[in-house]
């Protein structure tokens, strides 16, 4: 099993960075087909996703968010990439002064960019 660990550091608080992973939650389970729990706690929440092939947890605290992934085998042939994608996507959000905007924003081109194609097809 190939293992994903990322932490980065953000000045969000609790409370926003809590909206954003629970936002990323609910994203993941409606485009990713995850199976998302998530816990809140006073100083920490801990959010625990698994589909098959990948199966992990994000730690989210005032300060930073944890992410330990482990990946199946088929997936593990695309760890780097894998890899690379969230904290290219990660770096980008935490970069903005409104990082739930910006994902929602993201979400939105996405939806437009498939809608836009299905119609081409």
């Amino acid at each position: 099993m190939s293992k994903i660990h990322i932490t980065r550091e953000h000045a969000l608080g609790l409370a926003d960075a809590r909206k954003l992973a629970f936002r990323w939650a609910e994203t993941a389970r409606e485009h990713l087909g995850m199976e998302c729990l998530y816990e809140e706690g006073e100083d920490a929440d801990l959010l625990h996703f698994k589909r098959n092939g990948v199966h992990g947890e994000l730690a989210v605290t005032a300060e930073r968010f944890v992410l330990d992934a482990k990946l199946g085998l088929l997936l593990a042939a695309f760890k780097h990439r894998i890899h690379s994608e969230i904290v290219k996507n990660l770096d980008l959000l935490l970069a903005h002064e409104e990082p739930l905007a910006a994902f929602e924003s993201e979400l939105a081109k996405r939806a437009a960019a498939r809608k836009a194609a299905g119609k081409e097809a």
